[in-house]
């Protein structure tokens, strides 16, 4: 009876640990207004002199209870392909817990900073578009990541001189946070897609199929992390800028798909008992409303109105498949991978 009772005090103990971590580190993300943010730094020596364990180090500046503060974050770039291709690269941050411990950031030590990746007239509604996408799974799925929007004010220095940008951008929490929330934990092998819970894996396929999203793969975690929670294995997305959703100037297609465009959709989940399909179809369709709403919720944030319409009109031709009995069978249920 005593071990009995001590074990319970241990649970409850370690329950109330990990509820007051989580509300730490949930506070930065409880706020969806902006973020102001100043960042300065060198965005060639950030793709020529970070890699995975390699980071440079600089003063954060952060706008938050009506007065600016700072303190010091560890930043690298990520991602392959937009190290190569953008001028300002997708950011992996760490903050020191003697930085965060009692700020705004306290319980989030690791975290991304997307990004514009171009020096192009959309670049910030491309960003803007892609932040919309992780709302809409927040609505979806109970398995997401938390973002948050930030408005940076980035100096960049140029020899003598320095380059100044106003950008939009977005935080997202690390993937150990999410795990933590739901009492799980990060999966951090391969593991075949049908191996993994049926439901939430056909909630993310037709997730990405509304994104027209094909630059992903849940079993080899590009773009994507694995969850372990309650013996079920979950996919959890992240990255959608190649989109068709988005639909960036530096888009490419996968021409394994036979499309000419992102914006071709096509359905990467796998074939499954038809009763997920029909659930999750239900769930979008009764969503609809909702999502709609969302997206039109932001439509004085852009700074194009043609990409907003584009946005738009991307969601609709979603729906024009989901709620046609035979678009639907030929498009999503009969495209269903078998391997």
């Amino acid at each position: 009876m005593k071990n009995q009772r001590l074990l319970q005090l241990i649970f409850l103990l370690s329950s109330m640990a990990f509820a007051q971590k989580a509300q730490k580190s949930d506070r930065l993300f409880e706020d969806q207004s902006p973020l102001q943010i100043k960042l300065n730094y060198s965005n060639k020596e950030m793709n020529r002199k970070t890699d995975d364990s390699t980071f440079i180090k600089t003063a954060m500046g952060y706008f938050h209870e009506e007065k600016w503060s700072s303190i010091e974050v560890d930043l690298r770039a990520r991602g392959n392909f937009r190290r190569n291709e953008c001028y300002f690269p997708p950011i992996k941050m760490k903050i020191k817990k003697d930085q965060y411990k009692e700020t705004l950031f306290d319980g989030n030590k690791t975290m991304k900073l997307v990004m514009p990746c171009k020096l192009e007239s959309e670049n910030n509604d491309n960003v803007l578009q892609e932040f919309i996408a992780y709302k809409i799974y927040e609505k979806i799925s109970p398995y997401h990541f938390k973002t948050r929007r930030v408005d940076i004010d980035f100096t960049e220095p140029n020899g003598k001189k320095e380059k100044t940008f106003q950008l939009k951008g977005f935080l997202i929490e690390d993937d150990k946070r999410v795990a933590e929330r739901h009492e799980g934990k990060v999966f951090e092998r391969y593991i075949h897609p049908m191996a993994m819970q049926h439901l939430t894996s056909v909630h993310n396929a037709f997730f990405q199929f509304l994104l027209g999203n094909t630059d992903f793969s849940v079993a080899y975690q590009h773009n994507g992390k694995l969850l372990y929670i309650d013996k079920n294995i979950i996919p959890l997305p992240y990255d959608f800028d190649m989109s068709g959703w988005v639909d960036p100037s530096y888009a490419t297609v996968n021409e394994t798909l036979n499309i000419n465009s992102v914006k071709d959709r096509v359905y990467r989940g796998f074939s499954r008992d038809r009763s997920y399909f029909d659930q999750v179809r239900k769930e979008f369709k009764d969503k609809k409303e909702d999502l709609m709403a969302l997206v039109a919720s932001y439509a004085s944030e852009f700074e194009s109105p043609n990409e907003f319409e584009s946005m738009q009109k991307f969601m609709v031709s979603f729906y024009q498949v989901i709620e046609n009995d035979t678009a639907f069978e030929k498009e999503i249920v009969a495209s269903a991978r078998t391997k």
